[in-house]
């Protein structure tokens, strides 16, 4: 089972979206959880042990993730998608963007 991690600012729009369309997948654990301290869902340590793969939204998120997180993710891939925040809830460009680029990068 590949353990799949989505992070965006406050877990309301992107990652929720993420964690909705691949949690169907077989073979993969998926969950979402926000890094701003106004979070939906917070990111945890426990949450980041567990993630066999971390994708955060922009490069601003690794560097949050990277100073809360720094010695947890030393020897995790986390893979910056570059996804802007300017998406809705399950919008159809976000959903397209996510499954050109997410698949290919699990392994």
């Amino acid at each position: 089972m590949k353990k799949v991690l989505f992070l965006c600012s406050k877990n309301k729009l992107r990652s929720p979206t993420a964690e909705a369309i691949f949690s169907d997948v077989d073979g993969w654990e998926v969950y979402s959880a926000g890094i701003s301290s106004d979070a939906e869902v917070h990111v945890s340590l426990e949450d980041i042990e567990w993630a066999d793969h971390i994708f955060v939204m922009e490069t601003v998120h690794k560097k949050k993730l990277s100073s809360k997180f720094g010695r947890a993710i030393k020897d995790k891939k986390v893979i910056t998608l570059d996804i802007p925040d300017n998406y809705d809830y399950m919008d159809s460009e976000l959903i397209n963007i996510l499954k050109s680029k997410i698949p290919r990068l699990v392994n």
